[in-house]
This record gives C-alpha cells, structure tokens and sequence, in this order.
C-alpha cells in the first residue's frame, strides 16, 4: 500500500506564532548560506549560476514541503559536482535534464517501493571512501578558478585536470591567487577561531551568526570593485543573473538518449538517496532533545527527492538532495518544521529578484575558496588515520572506494566496493559457520561406534558459503546412521537446502540413515519447501541430539 504523506502534515500540529517566528529566522538564515553555495555548485558542476539557485528554490521548496523530515534542507550538493560535470561533457545539458529527471522517476519509485531501508545496507566503507574522493576531486577541479587560470575547457576526469592543470600553470593572476587565500584564510578563522573566542570577546558571539561564506562573498566582491582587481567575475564570463524564474522547457527526447543515460541516472539517484537519508539522520540525531524531535521517514523523503528532481531540470536545475551543511544551519537556528526550509526556498527567490544584477560581480576566486572550504569539511579524513584499528577487508574497501573514485569513476568505485564488501560478508559468515563432531565423551551412548553412528552439530548459517561442510559428510558416511542436530542453525537458504537433500539422497544409497535434529522457525520451513521432510520418514526426525542417538544406535 501506498502511503504519502508528507512530514509537514504532522509538524503543524499545534504550531503556533513562536515556532513561526522561529522558522522564519531558520530559514532566513539558511536562504543567505546557501546563496553562494548554489551558485558555487553549478559553477563547479560545468552550468552557469542561475542553475544552482533555480534548483535550491524549486527543489528546496518541494523538498521540504513534501519531504520525511522536519528540518531537513534540500537543493544543490557538492556530492553531485562531479557526476554532473562528467554527464555535461559526455552527453551535453539537455541530456543532463534527461538523467536527471530520470533519476528523480527511480527515486519516487525506490520510495513508493518502501526501499529506504535498504539504502542503510551500504556499507560505511564505500560511503566514507566515494565521500573522500568526491572531496579530493571537488578540491582539484578548484584549483582553476583559485589560482585565477586561463583554460577554456576543463575534461572530467582526475588525471586530465592535472594535466590540464599544469599545462596552463604560466597563465596564473597572482590577484585571484591571493584573494582565493585570503578568503579561504576568513573561512577557516571564522568556522575556528570565533567559538573559542565566545567567553572573552561578546561581540565574536554575534559575529558567529553571520555565515563566513556571506562574509568573504561580500567582502571579496567590495575588495575586488574597490581596489580594481583584474579577476574573473560570475558576469564575467556568465553574463547577469536572471532576476525571475525561467519557463517550463521540455527538452529532446528519444529511447536510445534514454538507454545511455540509465547509468549516469541510477548514479545520481543512489547518490541522492544516499546523501539524503544519511542527512536527515544526522537532522534526527541533532533533533533529538528537542520537543519538536523525532525521526525521519525514509520513503516519504525518497518519493519528495523524486518529485523535486522530476521536476526541477525542467525548469533549469540540476540534481538536488538533502544537504548537510544547510540542514545543520537551519537546525541550530531553531528551525522546528518544513515550514522553516520553504522560507529558505523564499527568501532565495527574493534575493534573486532583488539583487541579481550584484550577483554578477562575485569574484569566482571566491567562490572557489568557498568550495575547497566545503570539501575539506565534507571528507571524512580522520577515517584514513583510524585505517590501523580495522581489519584488512575494511582497510581495502575504504582505500579502493577512494582510489576508483578520485582516478576512475564514481559508479566503478561503488560496484566495486559493494562486490568487494559482499566478498567480505560472505567470508565472514561462512567462517562463522562450523561442524561439530559429537564424541564418545559427551554422548556415551556412541562408544564403541566410531565406524557404524556419526554424529554433527551445525552453527550459524547453512548458505552457499557454506556448504562444503555437508558436502565433506558425503565423503566419509558412517556405516550405519548419521545424526545432524540443525538445533543451532539460525538459517538454510537452497544452496544449504540443496546440500541437505544430496546428503540424503548419498545416504539413501548407501543405505545409511539419516535423522534430522532440532529443526525449528526458518530452518524448518525451507527444509519442508525444499522437500527434504518429504524424503525423511516421521521417525527419522527427533527433537533434539540425545533422542536422535537413541534413534540411531537403538540404545
């Protein structure tokens, strides 16, 4: 059964002009944060600015008002800076509108579909590794606009930007460079140096609330006018900023567009899915002492991610999903409900229709230092460090991930990491699953049968890992009965099945009697689907161990 119903139906029980109120400095607050990194997004991703803020009022609008959560924050990520640059250089902007809106189809399946749950199945490894490598690449494709470069195309892949990059190395402004530093230098002071400075100096604590992103926007832009800097500007080489919301565009279509497009689609859409259910977690986690606090639904925010990026890129956007940096912003601002991230939505719309002609002015120095700003906060990077605590497999995974990731591609990176993690879990519960010989020791009844009655208890789970050991029974049958006591496995799939009714049927032939113990809950169920209780007769079941020796031997 279908069930839609957006987070905001419940939150506004009960609201009244307080939450109001502080919904409305949230998202105000949000709206001036994410002015740079929407335009920052849609430069880095190969658009033009106007796609980044047309997307975080479209998508952040929907995104909130049809969302799983109360305060998450939706629109343009740095996550997608890297798929989005290679779709346009492969594919071209209309195809990028396709894939985009594709992946907004799987989404709003993957939630209709309940599947929300499965994404927490990705292993942290992957997620930590194509996290890290996403930074590193967003960090080097930067370094153009940082240092102020003359190149007129840019490829997508790492080692053609590093060589790109160094090719056209003598065509660096020392001015871009320097401004870039200096804005990255108040980036970094203000995220570190404000918070301690809080008990000593009162004004730091009313400085703290203005984003530094807003402080080096600003003041790079009046630095740049003022001093006459011979630097790149947004107008400079995208022209103004539109003041209004374009019209609907339909673009070409065809099934064969289609058809190369399904893998840059299930990428964005899996990226999204992962992106914004491990947000609107975190949004939980921070939620929690609230009385407003409570957790997520997962399909409603799969369905709502898919309907802003269904209809989003029709109206000159790009992939949207949950951000962490907004959401984190708008939930240490007070923001209590979806109401909060619509007036984020707004008040973008309001800035862009009020001071889109300024905009044009942004140095892209600026905005760059910002960007490596984000990335470097977006890389887990302790994870490399605690790489020693872990075993092998985990060590492998994260660095492979990260490697395939930075120097490959996204998608090779999380196929692989999601085999190489399978491999891992296979091993290691095939490991865990074992045979036990019963001895004369522990069951006196066996003595003096060691050639005629064999006895074996089975742990863990009987899969496809596993079943070398019923195969390896085969090999070495005693004359007269084998016991299996399957007391404490906890399941058999139709490998483990399959393995139980060859065991019996080399049984049959050898005219060796096979009794099955302890079958109980999972186990008991496929052993009758599988038809394995059909080839045992009634007596050749018992309870436990001890009544299937006494079965066996006649003692």
């Amino acid at each position: 059964m279908i069930t839609f119903r957006p987070k905001l139906l419940d939150a506004v029980a009960g609201y009244d002009r307080s939450r109001l109120i502080q919904d409305v400095g949230a998202g105000l607050t949000v709206g001036v944060v994410a002015l740079p990194l929407a335009m920052a997004f849609a430069i880095a991703s190969g658009l033009k600015p106007e796609a980044g803020l047309f997307t975080a009022i479209i998508a952040g609008f929907l995104i909130s008002a049809l969302g799983g959560s109360r305060v998450q924050i939706g629109g343009p990520a740095g996550a997608f800076i890297v798929i989005v640059y290679g779709i346009l250089a492969r594919y071209g902007l209309a195809n990028l509108m396709i894939a985009t809106a594709m992946s907004g189809v799987i989404l709003l399946a993957m939630g209709v579909l309940r599947l929300g749950t499965l994404i927490r199945f990705i292993p942290i490894a992957v997620v930590i590794g194509f996290t890290n490598g996403i930074a590193v690449l967003i960090m080097v494709s930067q370094v153009k606009d940082f240092l102020g470069l003359q190149v007129q195309n840019m490829p997508a892949d790492f080692f053609g930007i590093v060589s790109t990059l160094s090719a056209n190395l003598h065509t660096m402004n020392h001015q871009a460079l320097a401004l870039a530093t200096v804005c990255l230098s108040v980036l970094v002071a203000w995220q570190l140096l404000l918070p301690r400075w809080h008990t000593q100096h009162p004004v730091s604590k009313k400085l703290s609330v203005i984003p530094g992103s807003i402080v080096v926007l600003v003041g790079a832009t009046l630095a740049s006018q003022g001093w006459g800097l011979e630097v790149d500007t947004i107008a400079s080489r995208f022209g103004n900023i539109p003041n209004e919301l374009p019209a609907f565009a339909w673009p070409s279509f065809d099934w064969n567009t289609a058809k190369q497009l399904l893998m840059p689609a299930i990428t964005l859409a899996l990226l999204g899915a992962i992106e914004s259910l491990l947000c609107a977690r975190i949004a939980d986690q921070m939620m929690a002492e609230s009385p407003y606090g409570d957790h997520h639904d997962a399909n409603q925010e799969l369905m709502a991610q898919g309907i802003a990026n269904l209809v989003t890129p029709f109206f000159g956007g790009m992939p949207a999903t949950g951000t962490i940096a907004r959401t984190v912003t708008n939930v240490k601002n007070g923001g209590t409900s979806p109401v909060a991230g619509m007036v984020h939505a707004i008040t973008l719309l309001a800035i862009m229709w009020l001071a889109a002609p300024l905009a044009g002015s942004v140095p892209l120095a600026a905005l760059s230092a910002i960007l490596v700003f984000v990335a470097w906060n977006m890389g887990e990077w302790h994870e490399f460090v605690h790489l020693r605590q872990f075993r092998m497999p985990y060590r492998m995974s994260l660095i492979a991930v990260f490697l395939l990731t930075v120097m490959v591609d996204l998608t090779v990176a999380v196929e692989v990491g999601l085999i190489a993690a399978c491999l891992t879990f296979i091993y290691r519960i095939s490991s865990l699953t074992r045979a036990e010989q019963a001895q004369a020791q522990q069951f006196p009844v066996l003595a003096g049968l060691d050639a005629e009655v064999q006895a074996h208890r089975l742990y863990g789970a009987l899969f496809f890992g596993a079943v070398k050991l019923v195969e390896a029974m085969q090999d070495q049958l005693p004359h007269r009965a084998l016991v299996l006591d399957l007391k404490n496995l906890i399941y058999i799939d139709s490998s483990g099945a399959d393995a139980l009714l060859a065991l019996a049927r080399a049984c049959h032939k050898k005219q060796v009697r096979l009794i099955v113990c302890g079958l109980s809950h999972q186990p008991l169920d496929i052993a009758q689907r599988s038809g394995l209780l059909a080839v045992l007769s009634d007596t050749d079941l018992a309870p436990d161990l001890v009544q299937g020796l006494a079965l066996a031997t006649g003692r």
